[in-house]
């Protein structure tokens, strides 16, 4: 294992018997950029805290036992590590959609994804906006004018939530795609036409996620006008 590795290790859970992994991004100097479990902040620190240490900041290891998460594309070290540390800091945990697996794979390959959950858990590229306003829209037709105002209330509430969800998402895959077209270019100057195949097929998978983001954008905008304009 070597600088920009990405690298994750067994932990125990909590009180339940099993372990999770938890990931990282190898320095290459003893130190490891993670999300950290006890304070739920992106930060530097060693190995061994990185390897046992649990939410009460007792060490528990299972082994210590390190392993390397390898891709068949990802970023260079050096854009790895530069990821890894612009982000040092941030306190945006959340075990579904934010934890250090998300993290880490971020920094490898630029997909902020996890294994661990994604089979849970429905993509948010996947979602219907449309689905969510029926239940509300037919709530506003039949409930009397004293509850519209209340219903209409929660209905931009949730329509602000999957927004707010949705936005950044679009914002980072169309980051994404530029990045992964820079990568295509270079490769090309270097005559690796692999190389630019496998980038331009990054380029291209954010490119979809963008568009397909951007399209339910629109939606929920045209949704909630129309909320707006039934209720007045």
């Amino acid at each position: 294992m070597a600088r920009g590795d990405q690298i994750y290790c067994d932990r125990e859970f909590l009180s339940l018997q099993g372990v999770y992994e938890h990931h990282g991004l190898d320095c290459g100097d003893g130190t490891v950029i993670h999300y950290r479990k006890l304070s739920e902040t992106i930060e530097r620190t060693s190995l061994k805290i990185f390897t046992g240490e649990n939410r009460k900041g007792e060490n528990r290891s299972i082994g210590n036992k390190i392993y390397e998460r390898s891709y068949a594309t990802s970023f260079t070290p050096e854009v790895v590590m530069r990821r890894a540390t612009s982000r040092l800091g941030e306190k945006n945990y959340n075990l579904l959609f934010n934890n250090c697996e998300h993290f880490a794979t971020w920094c490898k390959t630029g997909v902020s994804e996890s294994s661990q959950v994604q089979d849970i858990l429905p993509v948010l590229s996947t979602m219907n906006p449309d689905e969510l306003a029926t239940p509300i829209r037919e709530a506003l037709r039949g409930n009397p004018p004293e509850n519209s105002q209340v219903l209409l209330d929660r209905a931009i509430a949730q329509i602000k939530v999957t927004w707010n969800s949705l936005q950044p998402d679009y914002k980072h895959n169309l980051k994404e795609a530029q990045e992964w077209q820079q990568v295509a270019a270079q490769a090309l100057k270097k005559n690796r036409e692999d190389l630019a195949r496998s980038a331009l097929q990054k380029k291209l998978s954010f490119q979809k996620q963008a568009n397909a983001q951007k399209a339910q954008l629109e939606q929920l905008a045209t949704m909630t006008q129309t909320l707006l304009q039934n209720h007045q």
